[in-house]
């Protein structure tokens, strides 16, 4: 080989396909004066550069890092001398597969507003074109079946480019140059209103949809990743003829807002609020409400709003300020993404196209926490973004990891990254099960992913855990809390050997001993983890009945605390007195009542001691999202609490963890009740409360263990207020408090934890 300082050759790695990298190096060697070729390769970009004259390739080198476009993310390059080959000119070479597939797709983005200016346009020859994109903007995951990224592997394959659109879909220059999805109304995808009762063809498109909408009429309207739900919100019996075919009373509906101005019509934004609203992810954000709108959101204080971001959502909302937007699913089922998954029985009309979408997705739901997003659901915009492991957890094969069971997510692990898949939902759900199966195979198919090993929750009833089992590979089992930890650890780079102090606070998790965990002080580092403290159990009398009724959680806990003089709280009175009899005998007895020591369960209570929870909640986490939504911000008050060695030594003979007793709390907190306290002050003192715990561990943690870092994760930090106070108290107290950002705290994020486990296990074990 005959190497030269006069050529280059470079290997760029990351999110470099299909946001217009190639055109950028293109034009960037040209204006530079230096010859050679860009192509695509399985591995990401191939750059080779060759001059006339000896050089260092600063310049470019500068423009690489500093000039690239921007839905690109470098990862990493890898750049040495290359051989010369006297190349004549620049030139983009066509794309190569050789050496296997592992590069990176961007996530779906809005449309851009080059684009949307030219849909906008009348004498634009897309003018009102609902698919109008370039590499700036556009679907991206929700139609790739293959990787590297060219439009043979993606939904588009199917619609031949006319002239116009060949033109500029091969010219280096023009901002369209090998953007995959390139249409327009002469070649491309075509939008189609469809009668749901008839299936016939109803005239007008779009904007006799937008007239549907305003009459009244519920509307499936395709996106990305799947269909809307869309009505007035402003309509209420659409909204509640919306709920009733959902059978969802209850739960929170999402909003789409023309602009900024609509949504703050309606809610509160803060500049970083603004800018989430903004991006180009376009994810729901949760905002403080300026005035309710009757049966969007009940019971709470926060709105969900989201902007337009395909260019069909903007043509809808010309004539629309705002929509109600949900996703198009049966009760706890997946989003539809065909219609002959049966969406014709949702809605009275059906705004489709026939572009096919390769990979389903809901939207990105998300709060501001201390200016760093919180998500609630990790999805449309961001998936499948990759992360970086840890330096020193890195290994050579590949790891597929399953997660939980509710709120499911995937991820595989192959040359140093993570990749984590969408919300799957919950896998008790039969189609909700298939989603989960169809995702693994999409990534695996994608990332060419062939594992050494697959890692799955402690449970041996999971889904996840049988399906690991029947695959024949080595299988790792994490204990579900410590999963939590280790993901916000890979997160943010910790390096094996770190000790931490993990707070894993939720409703369930399989323990190691058998017993049913959900409020754990977890003293933990990448190998494993020792019990530091956990909640006092107390009874669930009738196992998963209890979560859905909040009355019996309150009903354990006071008997816990009062024994059988239970006092009088009015809530209460709203149960039947011959079920509080059955329940309390169950208690007494031990009946189908395992002891819990769960957060989430100990929220649902207070809850409902307060007069905020139904008898029967509809959603998970109805009560505490209620018990947060009515805390009084100004309260700065607490209720008494114990933090004590356990008697009965349970896994540590020579040093029980610590347990946490609220009993004083539940006392104080019933006082107040009788006492007529507002509910808004109940809430803020328990919240205050719950702060104050984990100030207090932390302490003993310090004292005992020398740890300074804690680590807030599990579904019940997604209580923004909760999460706010500890961690404000925390850094109060000079500790180093990490919380899940790019990820949910929720069990969304336990796959990234079970990638941690796996490779620092495989990594000893080598």
């Amino acid at each position: 080989m005959n190497l030269s300082p006069n050529s280059l050759d470079i290997v760029v790695f990351g999110v470099v396909q299909g946001v217009g990298f190639r055109p950028f190096i293109y034009r960037t060697a040209r204006t530079l004066g230096y010859t050679g070729w860009v192509k695509n390769i399985g591995s990401g970009v191939e750059i080779h550069l060759e001059s006339p004259r000896p050089t260092d390739f600063e310049d470019f080198l500068h423009a690489l890092q500093h000039d690239k476009p921007p839905l690109s993310r470098i990862e990493k390059t890898d750049v040495r001398e290359g051989e010369l080959h006297d190349c004549a000119e620049f030139t983009i070479q066509k794309t190569s597969e050789e050496g296997g597939s592992f590069v990176f797709i961007s996530p779906d983005i809005s449309i851009c507003d080059n684009c949307r200016r030219e849909m906008f346009d009348p004498d634009d020859r897309r003018y009102r074109y609902p698919f109008i994109n370039c590499t700036d903007c556009g679907p991206r995951y929700t139609i790739v079946d293959a990787l590297p990224y060219d439009r043979d592997k993606t939904t588009m394959r199917g619609f031949t480019m006319c002239e116009d659109c060949r033109r500029e879909y091969e010219d280096p220059m023009d901002r369209r140059y090998h953007a995959q999805p390139v249409a327009c109304p002469k070649c491309g995808p075509r939008v189609t209103l469809v009668d749901a009762a008839t299936r016939a063809v109803i005239p007008g498109g779009v904007q006799e949809a937008a007239a549907l909408i305003e009459s009244g009429k519920i509307l499936a309207v395709k996106g990305l990743g799947g269909f809307h739900l869309v009505c007035d919100p402003l309509n209420a019996p659409a909204v509640e003829r919306l709920r009733a075919i959902k059978a969802r009373h209850t739960k929170p509906l999402a909003l789409m807002a023309r602009d900024i101005a609509a949504v703050e019509r309606h809610a509160h934004v803060s500049p970083d609020e603004r800018e989430q609203l903004t991006s180009v992810r376009r994810p729901i954000v949760l905002l403080r409400q300026k005035g309710e709108l009757p049966g969007i959101a009940p019971n709470l204080n926060e709105l969900g709003f989201m902007l337009p971001y395909t260019p069909l959502h903007y043509l809808l909302l010309q004539d629309l300020e705002l929509i109600v937007a949900t996703s198009s699913n049966r009760k706890d089922s997946p989003i539809m993404k065909e219609e002959e998954e049966g969406i014709y029985t949702l809605c009275d009309a059906i705004l489709t196209h026939d572009r096919p979408i390769a990979m389903r997705a809901d939207d990105s739901v998300m709060k501001l926490s201390r200016s760093r997003p919180l998500f609630v659901r990790r999805a449309r915009g961001y998936v499948p973004y990759p992360q970086a492991v840890p330096a020193g957890l890195e290994i050579e094969g590949h790891v597929l990891a399953l997660g939980g069971e509710l709120k499911d997510t995937v991820s595989v692990y192959k040359n140093g990254y993570v990749v984590t898949s969408q919300f799957l939902g919950d896998l008790d759900e039969y189609q909700n099960y298939a989603y989960f199966e169809e995702t693994i195979r999409h990534l695996s198919s994608l990332f060419e992913i062939k594992p050494e090993a697959v890692v799955t929750d402690l449970h041996p009833d999971f889904h996840t855990t049988r399906y690991a089992q029947r695959l024949g590979l080595p299988h790792l089992q994490v204990q579900h809390h410590f999963a939590h930890v280790l993901a916000v650890l890979l997160e943010h780079g910790v390096p094996p050997g770190t000790s931490v102090l993990g707070v894993a606070w939720d409703g369930f998790g399989y323990g190691r001993d058998g017993t049913a965990w959900g409020a754990e002080f977890l003293a933990a580092d990448h190998s494993g983890f020792e019990r530091f403290g956990h909640f006092r159990y107390v009874g669930l009398p009738g196992g998963d009945l209890a979560a859905r009724q909040p009355w019996r959680m309150a009903l354990s806990y006071l008997t816990d605390v009062y024994g059988e003089e239970l006092p009088r709280v009015e809530a209460l009175e709203r149960v039947e007195p011959d079920k509080i009899k059955g329940v309390r005998e169950m208690i007494r007895q031990q009946l189908n009542t395992p002891p819990v020591s769960s957060c989430g369960r100990l929220f649902d209570a207070v809850s409902f001691l307060a007069g905020l929870a139904p008898l029967q909640v509809e959603y998970e986490a109805e009560a505490p999202m209620r018990l947060e939504a009515a805390a009084d911000p100004g309260c700065g008050e607490s209720y008494p609490f114990t933090l004590a060695r356990e008697e009965k030594q349970r896994e540590h003979p020579l040093q029980p963890p610590y347990v946490v007793s609220f009993a004083e709390a539940i006392r104080g907190i019933v006082a107040d009740v009788c006492g007529n306290v507002p509910a808004g002050l109940i809430s803020a003192r328990f919240h205050n409360t719950l702060a104050e715990v984990i100030a207090a561990a932390a302490l003993r943690a310090r004292e005992e263990l020398a740890l300074d870092t804690v680590v807030l994760s599990g579904g019940v930090f997604l209580n923004r207020t909760l999460l706010e106070k500890a961690e404000a108290r925390l850094e109060e107290l000079g500790f180093r408090v990490l919380r899940p950002v790019l990820y949910s705290p929720n069990d969304e994020s336990i796959s990234v934890g079970q990638i941690a486990f796996a490779l620092n296990h495989l990594r000893n074990r080598a």
